[in-house]
């Protein structure tokens, strides 16, 4: 591997997603994020698979979940694969775009969410 890779790109166990993760690929996944919020808090994360910004956030929130015992469903969206997702997200739950963004639903309602550095599991 070059230091370019290493540096900027990672180590392939780094690249593999935490088990928590459900990830949304379709509106049916959207629409399974929606309706299990009404018997759970879902966190739906929306990440830039370009920016390092968005990297480094969703490394920490990571760590955070990975040690943390809460109850919540966590959903992962790569929003530059899923543009069109991440619009709908913005429409139907009338949340402005953000990236990195965390969106706490609870009865199909967003009621928290956060960007940037901002977002932390406190937010669940």
């Amino acid at each position: 591997m070059s230091i370019f890779n290493k540096i900027f790109c990672g180590s392939a166990e780094e690249k593999q997603s935490p088990e928590f993760w459900n990830h949304i690929n379709s509106e049916a996944d959207l629409e399974k994020a929606v309706e299990e919020s009404h018997n759970k808090k879902v966190a739906i994360f929306k990440h830039s698979t370009r920016c390092f910004i968005s990297k480094t956030v969703l490394k920490n929130f990571e760590k955070e979940v990975a040690e943390s015992d809460k109850d919540v469903s966590f959903y992962f969206l790569d929003l530059l694969a899923h543009r069109d997702l991440s619009n709908k997200i913005a429409d139907d739950l009338g949340v402005q775009h953000q990236s990195p963004q965390l969106i706490v639903l609870e009865n199909g309602n967003a009621v928290k969410n956060a960007s940037h550095q901002s977002i932390s599991l406190s937010l669940t």
